[in-house]
This record gives structure tokens, C-alpha cells and sequence, in this order.
């Protein structure tokens, strides 16, 4: 069974209404550009082919129902709740439903549409993006939500303005301090193509990856350790680099140049250098990766992963021992670089594999995590895949 059917076979458990069709979001990969997304910074992601689907249904009242595959107990809201309970309080819903009704809450915040020709709906969302592994299921829930009631409330929103409403969500009414990164490229993904966004600006531009013709596989390595983005070292690393930025008497740390950083060094206590140090030179390493590939194609790219690799490891310091195992693993089984990626503190690493090494390489890394006592990790290929939409051909229920 799909997760679309799963979807629209949880919503029959809500509801007696047929669907008003089934939309989708994908994860995302972030090729490069680590926790610079809040820091007004450069990164590169492209959405992937595992999706999250919601399937919809209209409600002759004015209430909002969710259900999911996370977990089948039903949340339900008046919508002119929704107001009340985000952000102020949040805790009383379960997490897993704050991203869809976060959705709700910030669509009508931002659309200032709270008449009565705004229906109520049941929502029912299931997903074959892994969870915890850094490929943003998180913002997968978000955009197929806003897709979906952005076209069924009529509201008319653009992609960027879906992309800041799942921004909002998350950081109101979930409660995690992330950047837009992820939005961004679960609603603007292309197939073959990356996705280079300006995150001060909101500035995009489709930059061709070629892994295809190169004969190249983007291998996901998960490791299985799950993390928390709305928990702990997350929001710590992001109040470093405020501090840093005034400290450096500048609006955010995009301002600053790898030739701003001995003068950084000077005024900092060392941790904080240390996270400056990665922003800074992880927005360089950015703007080099999508120089690389269009002059020289994605073979050129493997020293910068590896670079941000380190970095993330020794400065951000948000590795873990199993993402450095299969980081260290895959490069010496061949791959052209590798690197965590995600917010860090677990989740997945990738690596750039020549398509017939890659059940070699995975292969290798699997073995290594058995010998150092890990549990398995999960090895596959993801592909660039196109964004957030209805979906063309909705499925049907079992």
C-alpha cells in the first residue's frame, strides 16, 4: 500500500465524505549549507522522491481533524481556536499535529481569512519519508498541508509565501527554531536539479546537478539515531551564532567573510568562534559548490563535503560517533565526498557514489557498523525530485 492509499484509508476512518484528493510534499536532501538557513546564509538542497500525502475532505462546520499514520487517535479543533492555542499554548497539542494545525493557524494568520466560507476539513496524513534521519519529514508535513488547503480555501499564496507559512509553523507552533531551508525546497524541488537559495533574500535559482550523466548515486546513509530539533543543542548552536553576529556588530553572520574570521577570533570566547567559524565558511563552501558544478560538473564537489564534514564535526560540533563512522567508511570505499546532513545530533549522512560502487559502499558501511557495536544503519539512493503538489493521478482506497 502507498502512503497515498494510507492516507485516504485513514481518512474513511474519520469520515463518510469522499476526498477532495490527495496531495503531496517530498523530503529533502541538503547537499550542502549547514545551519547557515538562519543565518540570513547560502544552502543547496533538492527534494527527494519519498513524500508525505494528505488526503482531504471538507466538513460542513467550522472544524479542523487530523489523523495520521504517526498515530491514529483523531485531534480536532475549532478553527477559531487555532488562534488561541498558537503559539501561546502549543504543549496541549499532542507534537505530531501541531505541524498540520500549525499549517491551519498560519494560513489563516497570514491570509487574515477567518470568514465562514473558509470550510472546515479532515486531514489524513501518512508518509514514507523517514523520520528522524535529517530529510526534513517535518517540512514534508508542512507543504503537503499548505498546498492542500491553500487550494481548497482558495487562498491564492504563491510557493514562496507556502514555504514561509510551514517556516512559521514550525518555529510557532511546534516550537523548533529552524530556518526556511527546508520549506523552500520541499515546495520549489525539481527533478535533476538543485535548489540555491539566497535565505536572506529568498532568492532561488534551479542549478543543474548532472549526477545522472556523470554516473553518480547520492547515497543516504541513516543511522537510525533519532534527534529533536525543538530540543537542546539546536536552539544553542542558533543563540551562538546570534551572539557571535553581535558581537561582529552585524545584522546576521552572512554579513561576514572568511577574511572577517581572525578579527572574530580576537573578540570571541572559543566556542563561539568556533561556531561562527562553521557558518561562515560552510556559506564559502556553498557559493564554491555551485561554481564547481557548473564549470566542472559534480565530480568536482567532493572536497567540499568532506570539508563540511569536519566542520560540522569539529566546530558546529553536531555529529555523532555513527555519522562520522559511515562519513569516514564511505570515503575510504570510494566515495567522492561525504558529509552529515540535517541539523545534526543524528539523523543520516550522504555520500557522492559512482553508481557501480555503491552496493560496494553501502555494503562497507554497513559491515563497519556492525563491527563498532551500532545498530544497522539504513543505506538507499534518493533522486532530485519535483516539490509540493496535488497529486495527478489521486489513489484509491483499499
Amino acid at each position: 500500500m502507498t502512503a497515498a492509499d494510507t492516507a485516504l484509508s485513514l481518512l474513511e476512518t474519520l469520515t463518510d465524505a469522499p476526498a477532495a484528493g490527495t496531495w503531496s510534499a517530498p523530503g529533502r536532501v541538503n547537499l550542502i549549507g549547514e545551519h547557515t538557513d538562519y543565518n540570513d546564509g547560502f544552502v543547496f538542497p533538492f527534494a527527494i522522491e519519498h513524500r508525505t500525502h494528505l488526503a482531504l475532505a471538507p466538513r460542513a462546520d467550522r472544524r479542523i481533524r487530523v489523523v495520521s499514520s504517526f498515530d491514529p487517535t483523531p485531534v480536532e479543533v475549532e478553527l477559531s481556536a487555532l488562534s488561541e492555542l498558537f503559539p501561546a499554548r502549543r504543549e496541549e497539542v499532542v507534537e505530531w499535529a501541531r505541524y498540520p494545525l500549525g499549517v491551519a493557524w498560519a494560513l489563516l494568520e497570514s491570509a487574515r481569512q477567518t470568514g465562514p466560507d473558509v470550510m472546515g476539513v479532515d486531514l489524513a496524513i501518512a508518509s514514507d519519508v523517514p523520520v528522524g534521519a535529517g530529510l526534513s519529514s517535518s517540512a514534508a508535513i508542512e507543504g503537503a498541508t499548505a498546498v492542500a488547503l491553500d487550494e481548497v480555501w482558495g487562498l491564492g499564496l504563491d510557493r514562496v509565501a507556502l514555504a514561509q507559512v510551514g517556516r512559521r509553523a514550525e518555529n510557532e507552533a511546534v516550537g523548533a527554531p529552524t530556518g526556511i531551508m527546508d520549506q523552500m525546497a520541499s515546495m520549489l524541488g525539481e527533478p535533476d536539479a538543485g535548489i540555491f537559495l539566497d535565505c536572506r533574500s529568498l532568492d532561488t535559482e534551479v542549478v543543474h546537478l548532472g549526477f545522472s550523466d556523470a554516473g553518480l548515486e547520492l547515497l543516504v546513509m541513516d543511522t537510525g539515531v533519532t534527534h529533536a530539533h525543538s530540543t537542546g543543542g539546536y536552539g544553542e548552536r542558533r543563540a551562538a551564532c546570534e551572539r557571535g553576529a553581535e558581537i561582529m556588530g552585524v545584522r546576521a553572520l552572512r554579513d561576514l567573510a572568511v577574511t572577517d574570521l581572525p578579527r572574530a577570533k580576537t573578540l570571541m570566547d572559543e566556542v563561539t568562534f568556533r561556531r561562527v567559524r562553521h557558518v561562515v565558511t560552510e556559506n564559502q563552501r556553498v557559493l564554491d559548490a555551485v561554481a564547481s558544478l557548473r564549470s566542472q560538473g559534480p565530480r568536482s564537489i567532493g572536497g567540499l563535503l568532506d570539508a563540511s564534514h569536519v566542520s560540522m564535526r569539529d566546530d558546529f560540533e553536531i555529529s555523532v560517533p555513527e555519522l562520522d563512522l559511515a562519513v569516514d567508511t564511505a570515503r575510504n570505499a570510494g566515495a567522492i565526498g561525504a558529509r552529515m546532513t540535517g541539523g545534526g545530533f543524528g539523523g543520516a549522512a550522504i555520500a557522492l557514489v559512482d553508481r557501480e560502487l555503491v552496493p560496494h559502499v553501502a555494503a562497507v558501511v554497513e559491515r563497519a557498523f556492525a563491527e563498532a557495536g551500532f545498530a544497522a544503519p539504513h543505506v538507499f539512493t534518493v533522486r532530485p525530485s519535483a516539490g509540493a503538489a496535488r497529486d495527478a493521478a489521486p489513489a484509491t482506497a483499499p
